[in-house]
């Protein structure tokens, strides 16, 4: 018999990730314990497009999309930062929604189905040893047989565990993602991608009279003005026609940008010091590929079967380590790979103007590139 702090699996972030591994464990029995250092619900830097092979998986864990009268989204344009324009009809597509409202919906869910769920709660560290962790959080310190890192893009616990990406390197790229909810007159089932000097902004529309606005731009472009993101956004962004009209025709809902520094696009170990790693914890894949979220509750359904597994004893540690590392980079590493390629090349104008034209007069190339962004429904 477990005691109050002690629990099977103790999931450390409760985004996507983490909240969905979370509500499988439940539905397998296996009591879990998960920290988030935010209090639900609120709002995350995110595009908030969720591709369409996630939307059975989500309604498996008990909410129901088609309740919510979510955007189905089902176009694509791309514009280069002189304004050229590339289409594409999307063959999955995807939908609109909210982390502030989805994450909140998918705790609810976790903590009716026995997780025991702590928000308002930061892990100061966490530490391996004869076989299980221990886990030291604001409230108290805390046990269990397997930790699983859902943490997101960055984190103090990424040093503690000196994980190699924390090192930093001269030629190492970090930047700035910046979020907005506005109101714009904008097609509902349309998602946009408006490339500006050294970084790209996604337009899309989520739950009722909200869009989502949000990009990731080289940190260097908000260093050039001081951090002050306005003048930025004036100066830069604004240079593409497209953003221009955008931002001076948008309500903007927010008192003030949400937004979240030092982001590393690339792969990471999805296993450190026996610690399984899952979502943006395991790698971060570019944004403009415009399925992170997907890719993320995905790797929470890989990792659910196998942590099945070692509970009823079929797989060792070892083995539950060594079968999730290679499943992670079969299924992700390519996507990861394949958005640093994208991420460079869009991120140089002159390319991104010559790579807009290439691909209006090679459909093929164009649909194999989406297709390779977006994987098949689980």
């Amino acid at each position: 018999m477990l005691n109050k702090n002690e629990s099977r699996v103790c999931i450390i972030g409760g985004g996507l990730a983490g909240l969905t591994l979370a509500i499988q464990l439940a539905d397998a029995g296996i009591s879990c314990l998960l920290f988030e250092k935010n209090k639900y619900p609120f709002h995350k830097v995110c595009g908030e497009y969720i591709s369409m092979e996630s939307y059975a998986f989500i309604e498996r864990l008990g909410l129901n999309l088609g309740e919510l009268d979510l955007p189905v989204i089902s176009r694509l344009h791309v514009s280069s930062p002189s304004g050229k324009l590339l289409k594409h009809r999307l063959d999955l597509g995807g939908f609109g929604i909210s982390r502030f409202l989805l994450d909140h919906k998918l705790a609810e869910i976790a903590k009716a189905k026995g997780v025991r769920l702590m928000d308002d709660c930061r892990v100061q560290d966490v530490r391996f040893s004869n076989g299980h962790f221990i886990i030291d959080t604001e409230e108290g310190t805390f046990s269990a047989e397997v930790c699983v890192g859902a943490w997101g893009k960055k984190s103090n616990l990424d040093t503690k565990l000196k994980r190699a990406f924390t090192k930093k390197s001269k030629d190492e790229k970090n930047y700035v993602g910046i979020k907005y909810h506005v109101r714009l007159d904008f097609p509902k089932d349309l998602i946009e991608l408006h490339n500006f000097e050294n970084g790209y902004c996604g337009i899309s529309k989520i739950e009722g009279d909200r869009y989502c606005l949000c990009y990731l731009t080289d940190a260097l472009n908000l260093k050039k003005f001081n951090g002050d993101i306005k003048r930025m956004e004036a100066e830069v962004l604004m240079k593409n026609p497209f953003l221009e009209s955008y931002f001076k025709a948008a309500t903007f809902l927010f008192e003030e940008p949400l937004a979240i520094s030092q982001i590393k696009i690339g792969y990471k170990n999805a296993v450190e010091n026996h610690v399984l790693m899952i979502g943006d914890t395991a790698g971060n894949i570019a944004p403009l590929s415009g399925n992170g979220m997907s890719m993320a509750m995905r790797s929470s359904f890989l990792l659910n079967g196998l942590l099945v597994d070692y509970f009823k004893g079929k797989i060792t540690r070892d083995e539950l380590e060594t079968k999730y590392t290679a499943t992670w980079v079969k299924q992700f590493r390519n996507r990861v790979e394949l958005s640093k390629v994208l991420q460079k090349l869009l991120k140089n104008k002159s390319l991104t103007d010559l790579t807009i034209l290439a691909l209006k007069k090679l459909p093929f190339l164009k649909n194999r590139i989406v297709k390779s962004t977006h994987g098949k429904p689980f």
